[in-house]
């Protein structure tokens, strides 16, 4: 008799079995542990660099969480940082506060300003590792799922690896890793059709950054037409109601408690400052930095050549560096807070009408990173910081085809040197470089030989040229800013330069990034 030979079935996995967590479909590679290794080795061997005052932020937060009562926590001026981000991070200060109690009472010793000892270092770096277990799990499943797992998995390694996170979060100091582990979660459940999950992930991270009120309008717009209404256009009033319900509920959990104690206008005030000027201390490299420095050549021309040009003495001392007040430029007319708004709006606006008449997946990631992107190009007083709002989404359109892969080189590109200036410590200098280059070998060339397409028309090959020599033009300009303190010293007269230099050229390529990515998208 013929022995039977059919497999047998697996027996099923229990709930808290890693191969379920991460879509059942398999355990985690050996690359996959390897660059978690990696990752983990590097961040590790960065606790002892330079960090900036959002270190000191942040252990506040865990003093004002931990020793004083929730009424009183967006009340509290001990420190001059005082808690300005939405509830849900507070909650999370506050998780944290408790084995930081333990491990060191001085850390949550709400006098105890500047606290720098090595076991504030090691724990507060060690909770940005840690909480980036978020991202990483969410990079997983969208591998898990993809069509093509091989060039997902070299973008979701990318992603953990980015020099972005390295130097903000990891050197620098700030936890992006795990709240934007939560934006590719919500993304992840929208590529998976569970709507509803995406949209009260999305209500969830609004509660911990307000910064992504930048990207609700994608959401709206995706959400509304693909979830609550019907093809024909009809209101499904049992999935409009479902979703209102869980927004509304995350909403309550997050700002019910502040609400109860008539906490709402302090809350409104702290989250929402607008006593600054239209560009950060070192100007985002966005459109008003071509903007402002327009405005500066135009103010040498005026005096120079004795142009008629109206010069507004204001503007010539003008607070347009970053510092708190209203910004005024010397020739140029003024831009207020409405004008960026409107403006933000506007681009806005035609891009959701896109995702409105073509509300699948693809509209949507893309209508996404261009909101995140409109907000970058002319919010205000935007920070460098932000560029992560569009190089993260970005990243999951890069393997489409070779325009969006262009599009994400150069945005990638000119948006990571733009966070070089965030380091500005000798002994971070080659840890910067090094880290982003490697990594650029390791991602961008193998991408580019998988989607690399030969120009079809003289056009086309002229803007590949030129787009390659903008980005060969890093080259020098870095060795310039290296070379700088040691030709100028200390000359306070040109001081800014390098600063200016980067902020121009790199606002050049991702004016170029945002104008190319739009137009892919509205031809599409």
């Amino acid at each position: 008799m013929q022995e039977d030979k059919t497999p047998e079935q697996p027996k099923a996995l229990p709930w808290h079995h890693p191969a379920r967590w991460l879509n059942g479909s398999q355990l985690v590679t050996r690359s996959e542990v390897d660059v978690l290794l990696f990752s983990t080795a590097v961040k590790l061997l960065l606790f002892p660099s330079y960090h900036s005052t959002d270190f000191e932020v942040h252990r506040n937060w865990l003093a004002i969480t931990y020793s004083l009562p929730i009424s009183q926590w967006y009340y509290d001026t001990t420190s001059q940082w005082t808690l300005d981000y939405p509830p849900f991070f507070a909650y999370f200060e506050k998780l944290l506060s408790i084995p930081a109690s333990f491990i060191d009472p001085q850390i949550v010793d709400l006098h105890n300003l500047n606290y720098d000892a090595w076991s504030v270092v090691v724990y507060q770096r060690s909770t940005v590792i840690l909480s980036e277990i978020v991202l990483g799990t969410a990079l997983l499943r969208f591998i898990r799922g993809a069509v093509d797992p091989s060039w997902q998995r070299v973008l979701s390694a990318s992603l953990f690896l980015h020099p972005g996170f390295l130097i903000i979060d990891h050197i620098h100091f700030q936890y992006n890793g795990f709240m934007f582990g939560i934006l590719l979660w919500s993304i992840l459940m929208a590529r998976e059709g569970r709507k509803l999950a995406s949209g009260l992930l999305f209500a969830v991270l609004l509660n911990f950054k307000h910064i992504y009120m930048y990207l609700a309008p994608a959401y709206f717009v995706y959400l509304l037409r693909s979830h609550c209404m019907s093809p024909s256009g009809e209101i499904l009033p049992t999935k409009f109601i479902s979703l209102a319900n869980t927004v509304i509920l995350v909403f309550g959990a997050s700002l019910g408690p502040f609400i109860l104690i008539g906490q709402s206008p302090q809350l409104v005030s702290r989250l929402f400052p607008f006593t600054r000027g239209l560009n950060h201390a070192y100007w985002a490299p966005n459109a008003w930095a071509l903007v402002t420095v327009m405005d500066r050549v135009l103010l040498q021309l005026a005096r120079r050549f004795n142009v008629g040009f109206v010069v507004h003495q204001q503007g010539v001392v003008s607070t347009s560096r970053g510092l708190v007040g209203d910004t005024t430029f010397a020739v140029l007319p003024t831009v207020k807070p409405i004008h960026t708004f409107a403006i933000t709006i506007a681009f806005q606006v035609m891009f959701l009408v896109k995702l409105w008449r073509t509300p699948n997946y693809k509209s949507f990631l893309t209508a996404l990173t261009l909101c995140g992107y409109t907000s970058y190009m002319f919010g205000w007083h935007v920070h460098e910081k932000a560029i992560l709002l569009v190089l993260v989404p970005l990243s999951l359109l890069a393997a489409d085809d070779y325009a969006h892969f262009k599009t994400y080189m150069i945005a990638s590109v000119s948006g990571i040197f733009s966070l070089f200036p965030l380091l500005f410590t000798p002994s971070e200098t080659l840890v910067k470089i090094v880290y982003s280059l490697i990594w650029g070998v390791m991602v961008l060339r193998p991408l580019q030989k998988q989607v690399y397409e030969f120009p079809t028309t003289f056009t086309w090959v002229i803007l590949e040229q030129l787009e390659n020599s903008y980005l060969l033009g890093f080259a020098p300009l870095l060795a310039f800013i290296l070379a700088f303190p040691l030709v100028f010293g200390g000359n306070s007269q040109v001081e800014f330069l390098p600063l200016m230099m980067t902020s121009v050229y790199c606002a050049l390529g991702l004016v170029w990034a945002f104008i190319r990515l739009g137009t892919i998208y509205l031809r599409q």
